[in-house]
């Protein structure tokens, strides 16, 4: 393996592993690392793991990117490697969040979930960060339209309307851009799954033996509709059902001492091994079934050698929304506004890797900053946020109790 193939291939396997190196080298040289979650009951597999799968995203569409340049066609990299970096980590995404959410409901046997809470942390922890994006965004088609009214004002308004509505109605081209979702990248269709997923918790709970509210059932049945309706079909993800299965196992200590084994780090490395090999895509029964036992084992306690539980790793999971939310702003802001394009089109397999090199350590900085100043203050309100929303209802209760007691004339 010469360094020459390296340069002329836009696919070489070791460029993910050289782009990490820049990011954890990134990490590791500031003066102040961002402080590791320690609370009880984390799961710091997972902690590293997230990073990973952001990062690993974040590469697959700098791929893309290399392709879209030279062909003006969004797609998947020609490449079984590159492809899973970015479908099996969203796959690995949804099984987290299926994995975390159903420990919840299991733990909620013995403490009662407050489900007003978990909705409004949900929204806490998604929202703010995600106006952000749209504002970049927004910013981005003001450029590139150069600021003119290139449709109709009531098109415009819908069009952004539907972004701000997390793309349920799909991912619209705002004021004639075509393809603005490459501006992003397309990430958030992710979002869609995972609000349908978070509307469902409360039927969920049910058959865990969790009897949530009839407010809490009413208004995840309301979010589902809506957003089935909204995006014309939505299945639900199997993926989810991967960390379901997970969350089930994780509560046997049998099972926890077996994932940690020796025996399970192969099992692991096998399934991503088949998985690359044998699947030119992570959709299908087969590819389900590996990353789930892949996932599995992670969740169980398992750190791979120590790569999932890295404290570099695991701050790189800190702000793993961030990155996963924000880095196809930049890759189109550095190869449209900073390259250009037509230069863009004419780069090397090794100069356009250069490029994406280079802005890994910005783009690392910028989500550790949008993870402090954005989404760690924000989540930081859900109790707060929740006292509010109950007070407020009570004093309409209060209100309408007063009238309906107060004599009449």
């Amino acid at each position: 393996m010469s360094l020459a193939s390296i340069a002329w291939d836009p696919l070489h396997p070791l460029i993910p592993v050289a782009a990490l190196l820049m990011a954890f080298a990134t990490l590791s040289l500031l003066p102040r690392p961002t402080k590791l979650p320690t609370q009880p009951g984390r799961h710091d597999s997972i902690d590293g793991l997230r990073g990973y799968l952001a990062f690993f995203v974040y590469i697959h569409h700098a791929a893309s990117w290399f392709f879209y340049l030279r062909e003006d066609r969004w797609m998947l990299p020609d490449s079984r490697l590159y492809t899973h970096l970015g479908q099996s980590s969203v796959a690995l995404f949804f099984m987290i969040t299926g994995f975390l959410f159903c420990s919840k409901l299991i733990d909620s046997r013995r403490t009662r979930i407050d489900w007003l809470k978990l909705f409004v942390s949900r929204v806490l922890r998604i929202l703010p960060l995600y106006l952000l994006l749209i504002l970049l965004l927004l910013g981005c088609v003001a450029i590139v339209s150069r600021a003119e009214l290139r449709e109709p004002l009531p098109d415009l308004v819908r069009n952004i309307a539907g972004w701000i509505f997390f793309t349920i109605p799909g991912m619209l081209d705002i004021n004639g851009v075509k393809g603005t979702f490459i501006i992003v990248s397309g990430v958030t269709w992710s979002l869609v799954y995972e609000w349908f997923f978070y509307c469902s918790l409360p039927l969920l709970g049910l058959a865990f033996g969790v009897m949530p509210s009839m407010a809490a059932i009413l208004a995840g049945g309301i979010g589902m509709a809506a957003i089935a309706w909204g995006a014309e079909a939505i299945p639900v993800s199997l993926t989810f059902l991967g960390g379901i299965a997970a969350a089930i196992l994780a509560r046997s200590e049998a099972f926890r001492q077996l994932a940690k084994s020796r025996l399970s780090t192969l099992m692991a490395i096998a399934c991503l091994c088949a998985l690359v090999q044998l699947f030119p895509t992570s959709q299908g029964k087969p590819q389900l079934l590996l990353l789930s036992l892949l996932f599995a084992i992670i969740a169980g306690g398992n750190s791979l050698f120590g790569l999932m539980t890295h404290r570099l790793a695991r701050a790189l999971g800190e702000s793993a929304y961030s990155l996963y939310l924000l880095h196809g702003v930049l890759l189109f802001c550095v190869f449209t506004f900073i390259v250009g394009m037509p230069t863009a089109r004419t780069l090397s397999p090794a100069a356009h890797w250069l490029i994406v090199l280079a802005m890994t350590p910005a783009l690392v900085l910028f989500c550790l900053l949008t993870f402090k100043w954005i989404e760690q203050p924000a989540m930081r309100q859900s109790s707060r946020t929740t006292r509010w929303i109950r007070s407020l209802w009570s004093a309409r209760v209060d209100a309408g109790l007063s009238d309906s007691t107060a004599p009449k004339a």
